[in-house]
């Protein structure tokens, strides 16, 4: 798939750098008050433009808390190879996991159904050491 190539503006800088100053994984809504905070004056439809262009750029990751809300962590650049994410309830703090356990069976149960193209999302949520001081 092609990146977007969105045009580069303030306020998309702003977006990203908020998002990398979080560390973590964070809303819109997160990311939009802290913009607000810091005096940036941005609309909420416009940090969820960014980071949806973001996204579809592969320079931010996307996950869903198991409440449903979606969340967004700045990676960088686009990384290769399909991988998920063990976040920490508490502070968002993630971390970038493998399963080559959870790949074989995905496409072993795809397999089984007559199944192509399937794709999946595993996310693990816990509470990370220091938080659990």
């Amino acid at each position: 798939m092609a990146a977007t190539r969105h045009r580069a503006t303030r306020q998309g800088g702003a977006v990203r750098d908020a998002l990398r100053a979080a560390g973590g994984f964070r809303s819109a809504q997160d990311v939009y008050a802290a913009l607000r905070s810091d005096g940036e004056s941005v609309g909420l439809s416009t940090v969820y433009r960014h980071l949806q262009s973001f996204a579809d750029d592969g320079v931010v990751d996307v996950i869903h808390t198991p409440e449903g809300e979606t969340t967004y962590r700045y990676c960088g650049e686009p990384r290769a190879g399909h991988h998920h994410h063990l976040v920490c309830r508490t502070c968002g703090r993630a971390e970038e996991i493998e399963g080559p356990a959870i790949e074989r069976w995905a496409i072993s149960v795809a397999d089984e159904h007559g199944y192509t193209g399937v794709d999946h999302t595993v996310e693990l949520f816990g509470t990370c050491a220091d938080c659990s001081k």
